[in-house]
């Protein structure tokens, strides 16, 4: 596997830094030593993009409606449905957004059943990074749940350059459950690669 190419974002960004953080955890979660992988659901994406792209599609069939039929587009109930139908589904897409996902950023589910929910937030003017952590045993008990939050300059450089390590060891330091996959990962590496070298060695063995 390829190294990955180092990213850089604008440091007074803050929905960049967010952003590019946000987008760190999927690979870290993925790639965990097992037992402790996390295979992420995208069911609340889906429907995020569902309602999205069927409300972008209605307004185009509305436009173009427009354009063929001009003032008479607007006494076609074919029109009014379609108009009716895309302020609905915007408004659904907007309680989605706010009410359902929240600022959930990963949703992962490991073999044994266990489910971790991880919702991020940042704080204005500041460079403060929180996370909101739920994990729930197979049979939907919390088997902990916290608020965590720390300085995006941990793992982004003066000059916008993220590095991903520290970002997980803050992690694994905070989540008892990336703590027990950390001292796996350090048991089949010796501590001296991350986690991308765990999936190179296990890729390796296999084959």
């Amino acid at each position: 596997m390829a190294s990955a190419e180092v990213q850089k974002v604008p440091v007074y960004s803050a929905n960049d830094l967010k952003s590019t953080t946000d987008d760190a955890l999927a690979p870290y979660l993925g790639y965990l030593p097992q037992p402790y992988t996390f295979a992420q659901d995208h069911t609340k994406t889906n429907v995020h993009l569902f309602l999205g792209y069927t409300a972008v599609a209605i307004a185009g069939f509305s436009f173009y409606a427009e354009r063929k039929l001009q003032w008479e587009s607007t006494h076609s109930p074919w029109i009014i449905a379609a108009v009716v139908t895309y302020f609905t589904l915007n408004s659904l897409l907007t309680y989605w957004v706010w009410a359902v996902e929240a600022g959930e950023v990963f949703r992962g589910k490991r073999k044994s059943g266990e489910t971790i929910s991880i919702r991020s937030s940042v704080k204005k003017h500041t460079s403060l990074y929180k996370l909101q952590i739920q994990y729930k045993s197979a049979q939907g008990k919390v088997l902990q749940e916290k608020e965590i939050e720390t300085s995006f300059t941990k793992w982004f450089a003066a000059d916008g350059t993220f590095h991903p390590e520290p970002l997980r060891n803050w992690l694994a330091s905070e989540i008892e459950v990336l703590r027990l996959a950390a001292k796996e990962t350090e048991k089949k590496t010796g501590g001296v690669a991350s986690l991308v070298g765990v999936k190179e060695t296990e890729d390796v063995k296999r084959k």
